[in-house]
């Protein structure tokens, strides 16, 4: 294998002090993804640099013109704590001709609009769930209201936001007033678009994709669920599930090899991932959420491009299901990158200028 000159851009305020490998976890959590990913490319003999990114690029196209990288690894998942400003990082990559790992702009803004892609899936063929959005510039005289078509319960959540942003139980609606309120709600606690789609009750699959094109390798499907849920709760990955330990471990969180699936099955969840993948042109890496109602018939529920990579969350875990130890898994993760046939690639140019 080539040893590489890799530059790993992390947010500023995630950037491993120098001592990290020698901390214990419960320090290290804030940035533990950042640093798995660094240890990794070290232990695979690459030569890293690791750039905190705060509140300009530029300092990105000085430190490649000084170091002179074969490849970026990204792991920017916003810029100026923007969600949707996650593509123009990337779309700066491309301009200074600097190769990196991830997601394409375009796929990352096809896969960051819920609507957008579930639109375009639905051109393809690809079942999701029927679904309506709702703009903060509707004005007050405009009523919320479910399109024809679309019943009740539906969820409702941030159309453009990721990481369960403003999800909880009360996001799951049963009538015209409960959607008004919680419509109203996500305008003044989120902010932009929000999406209200079909609720379906039953099981939570993911499905994780690295690779361009055609050349994807597909992971095991994999599966979140809860052992002490209350009966009165949906079992949905709310925004404390995601983010408060204590909490998710008291509604005992499980995640693994999705359970009780037949070969047959687990391969058919396998193809409408590959195929939302390659619809959306996404690259690089993502994962497929979805969710398989109680007839076993499987939706898309959303694209999450450039997923947690940390070590011991569900990407990594499924590829290790699927053979790879997480060095592989990242060393594949830096070879897309450097293959992926960005446009400045198609003839001569000068980097970093």
């Amino acid at each position: 294998m080539k040893k590489l000159r890799v530059l790993l851009l992390v947010h500023d305020l995630l950037l491993p002090p120098p001592d990290a490998e020698d901390l214990d976890w419960e320090e290290t959590y804030p940035y533990q993804m950042e640093l798995d990913v660094q240890t990794a490319l070290r232990e695979l003999g690459h030569e890293v640099e690791t750039l905190g990114v705060g509140d300009e690029l530029d300092v990105i196209r000085r430190r490649a013109a000084a170091f002179k990288p074969h490849v970026a690894f990204n792991i920017l998942t916003d810029f100026h704590d923007i969600t949707a400003y996650e593509a123009h990082v990337v779309s700066y990559l491309e301009l200074i001709k600097l190769p990196y790992t991830g997601c394409n702009p375009r796929g990352i803004v096809l896969g960051n609009d819920k609507a957008l892609c579930k639109q375009i899936l639905m051109w393809h063929g690809i079942p999701c769930p029927k679904f309506a959005t709702f703009s903060p510039g509707g004005g007050r005289s405009k009523k919320v209201r479910l399109p024809k078509g679309l019943d009740y319960p539906v969820i409702v959540k941030s159309a453009v936001e990721h990481g369960s942003t403003g999800l909880s139980q009360a996001s799951v609606v049963k009538n015209d007033r409960q959607l008004e309120k919680r419509v109203a709600y996500m305008f003044d606690k989120v902010g932009g678009d929000v999406i209200a789609e079909q609720f379906l009750p039953g099981r939570e699959l993911t499905c994780s994709i690295v690779g361009n094109g055609s050349r994807l390798t597909v992971l095991p499907v994999w599966e979140v669920w809860y052992t002490k849920l209350p009966k009165n709760k949906h079992a949905i990955c709310t925004e404390q599930v995601k983010w408060d330990v204590d909490y998710a471990q008291s509604i005992g969180i499980k995640t693994g090899k999705a359970r009780r699936l037949t070969d047959k099955l687990s391969k058919q969840v396998q193809t409408i991932a590959r195929d939302a993948y390659k619809a959306l042109g996404l690259s690089g890496y993502a994962r497929m959420d979805m969710r398989m109602d109680e007839h076993g018939d499987v939706y898309v529920i959303e694209a999450n491009v450039n997923p947690d990579l940390t070590a011991i969350e569900d990407f990594a875990e499924a590829a290790e299901e699927h053979g790879m130890d997480y060095g592989e898994l990242v060393q594949m993760i830096v070879s897309a990158g450097i293959k992926y046939p960005a446009p400045w690639k198609a003839g001569p140019s000068k980097k970093y200028s």
